[in-house]
């Protein structure tokens, strides 16, 4: 007899995903636990992966390879802060931190009661967590290791879409584009390349986008394909084969 109940069926949704989708994992029969690990492109590469399957919801962890130091009382009243400023207005799941220990996770709960999941519900929970830790592993590193603030590493990870696309211009125009908006900017930006000039045949280039949007979790794939650079990789087990 198994130690905990949990639903088969939900068991069975995730298992499917994880095989279509090529993932090497362990699942214990008596928890109705699952286990992998993931390779994302960011200052913090590895995140272990627990799915804790229950009768009518599973919780999907993502645990970070580093953690704060329990000892240090800063160091955790920073990562604290930077914790509650990270979650403030997250609409999908949150981050964790462990008192005890320090330890760092991002958890999305599903409810599944009265319903089945999809896999594609499972993946969006699964790649979600992965997004986010992407999105602020640079702030969670600044902070244990460079001894950043909390306000600090808070305000580097939630750079606007427009920050970032002033300093790549400021990057390609080789100085600072603080007075103008962006489309003036772009429209320089235009003008330096040559872009946007008739072209031979005499036609307007009508494929040109009308707007241009930055996705800060697209892989090298190009911009907006909204899922992470994933490798998957047998991290951590139950003792169990991959």
């Amino acid at each position: 007899m198994r130690r905990y109940e949990y639903s088969d069926e939900i068991v069975n949704v995730v298992k499917q995903f994880l095989a279509d989708d090529d993932w090497h994992y362990s699942f214990n029969e008596d928890t109705g636990i699952f286990r992998f690990g993931l390779r994302i492109r960011s200052k913090i590469q590895n995140i272990s992966y627990v799915i804790d399957v229950h009768e009518d919801e599973f919780v999907t962890y993502g645990m970070c390879p580093i953690g704060a130091d329990r000892e240090d009382p800063e160091m955790m009243a920073q990562m604290a802060e930077f914790i509650c400023r990270a979650n403030y207005g997250l609409k999908n799941g949150c981050f964790e931190l462990d008192f005890r220990d320090g330890e760092i996770r991002f958890r999305s709960f599903v409810d599944c009661e009265n319903l089945l999941p999809s896999t594609e519900v499972v993946k969006n929970s699964v790649h979600c967590t992965a997004a986010m830790i992407k999105r602020y592993a640079a702030g969670i590193v600044d902070l244990i290791f460079g001894g950043a603030s909390a306000k600090d590493a808070i305000a580097k990870c939630e750079k606007t879409t427009e920050d970032e696309l002033r300093s790549a211009l400021e990057e390609a125009l080789g100085g600072d584009v603080s007075g103008g908006s962006v489309g003036e900017l772009l429209s320089r930006l235009a003008s330096e390349l040559g872009i946007g000039e008739e072209r031979g045949d005499g036609h307007e280039d009508e494929d040109r986008p009308e707007d241009i949007r930055l996705n800060p979790f697209a892989d090298d794939g190009g911009a907006g394909s909204g899922q992470p650079h994933i490798r998957k990789d047998l991290f951590a087990t139950e003792g169990g084969e991959a």
